[in-house]
């Protein structure tokens, strides 16, 4: 796998910038007009450098290329943990069909860009409104806000994983890219989830499974399973 890396700040995240960027000029010419101690603006200002700083950071968007020939191999979608690997009983798509699940979790400082974890096409995508718990607990999966992509792959066997991207405790919105019936490729954006978050993955049985628990990932760049031939 060859890998190229660039840094760049994603499109989610223009106008929130540019809105605390703005926000942030107004606070401190205000200061600077009305309070005669300068520490103040001075003290405001390595509080509004540091807080942009972060926000920067946080919709920071690596340029990541994945160069994979083979179609059964999965890659990390997302950056973060893993918080679970177990089979489990699939029931939004798959109707309790059983599954292996593979859930990784996204802490604020990961780099919350969401890529296409395989070479495919899209055959589902639905949006749930739901809670803002943690995303690390295990029901986050059933009731925060969530979309859910589903994918079949180029493989023989045409093996559909589910993909779906969960809110934690401090997300409110979810973007999704993937459409119905349209194609989809490694190195391809599938969205982006803003603050804390958790992307859950499903993946047929007899899928090998090449991560661990607690094991740290990185989108579009991390193998993590291998789907049966």
């Amino acid at each position: 796998m060859k890998l190229k890396r660039r840094f760049k700040v994603h499109k989610e995240g223009y106008a929130i910038l540019f809105s605390l960027l703005l926000l942030l000029v107004v606070i401190n010419l205000l200061i600077y007009v009305q309070s005669p101690a300068k520490i103040m603006l001075v003290i405001n200002l390595l509080i509004s450098v540091a807080a942009f700083a972060f926000f920067l950071y946080f919709f920071r968007n690596p340029s990541r290329i994945a160069d994979v020939d083979d179609d059964s191999l999965v890659i990390a979608p997302a950056d973060g943990r893993v918080v679970v690997i177990e089979p489990v009983e699939e029931y939004e798509y798959f109707g309790g069909k059983k599954m292996m699940q593979v859930s990784i979790f996204m802490s604020v400082f990961s780099v919350h860009a969401n890529w296409v974890p395989i070479n495919g096409k899209v055959k589902y995508v639905t949006h749930h409104n739901g809670r803002h718990m943690a995303a690390y607990l295990p029901k986050s999966s059933h009731e925060n806000e969530r979309s859910t992509v589903v994918i079949e792959s180029n493989t023989p066997g045409k093996h559909e994983i589910l993909l779906r991207q969960i809110a934690g405790a401090l997300a409110r919105r979810i973007v999704t890219y993937a459409a119905v019936n349209h194609p989809c490729h490694v190195n391809e954006h599938l969205g982006f989830i803003k603050f804390g978050s958790r992307v859950d993955l499903f993946f047929p049985e007899g899928t090998e499974i090449f991560v661990t628990m607690g094991e740290q990932t990185r989108g579009n760049e991390t193998i993590i399973a291998r789907l049966p031939d």
